[in-house]
């Protein structure tokens, strides 16, 4: 069984293509490419965070994930989710997902060993054992926030990243979005521990 994160998807939101410069050319094409790339990398029995922002509101998220193979999607709550002002979501909602959170820490073994990962929407500049090499995995920002180099966090948005052991941390890991189109999953290589940052 495989991890894999993924973000921002925002399935049915048809301005997201011009905010972000999606290479498509309709929402329609858009959801079906997504989806289509989700189910060529994740299997039923492997595990998807989702980092936020599923799909737009007022569209239908369960038509959505009703078409994602994977059993297992766990939901990191962003903005365009449906919740409440203290991140409490519907039942119809939440039902969906294997669990629904605002904030979740991890800990996957990788290469014999449990890494902590901190999984957020929103971009954290420090974390829970920052200094013990935990990771920092979000959404949200679409590729638009600076590198980091010092620090082990990485953007997942609009494509999925399998967790392998010194291939993830140490960058945003941004990268252009045509790579979910054309079948390819792209990996952040880095760091497995983080050096001690500035005012962290």
């Amino acid at each position: 069984m495989a991890i894999w994160f993924t973000a921002d998807t925002h399935f049915g939101h048809a301005n997201i293509i011009r905010h972000c410069n999606r290479p498509f050319g309709s929402v329609q094409e858009m959801d079906e490419a997504l989806i289509a790339s989700i189910n060529s990398r994740v299997s039923e029995t492997d595990t998807l965070y989702h980092l936020g922002d599923f799909a737009f509101r007022g569209n239908d998220p369960a038509a959505y994930r009703g078409r994602i193979r994977c059993r297992s999607i766990v939901l990191i709550l962003g903005n365009h989710d449906p919740q409440t002002l203290a991140g409490v979501t519907k039942s119809e909602f939440s039902s969906l997902f294997a669990g629904v959170h605002s904030l979740l820490r991890i800990k996957p073994s990788l290469d014999g060993a449990a890494q902590q990962i901190m999984l957020c929407h929103y971009a954290m500049r420090v974390w829970d054992k920052i200094h013990h090499g935990s990771w920092h995995l979000f959404g949200h920002s679409h590729g638009t926030l600076p590198d980091d180099p010092g620090r082990p966090i990485m953007g997942c948005w609009c494509r999925c990243q399998r967790v392998q052991a010194g291939e993830l941390g140490g960058g945003r890991g941004d990268h252009d979005q045509k790579a979910l189109c054309t079948g390819r999953c792209a990996r952040a290589k880095g760091r497995r521990r983080a050096p001690r940052g500035e005012g962290a």
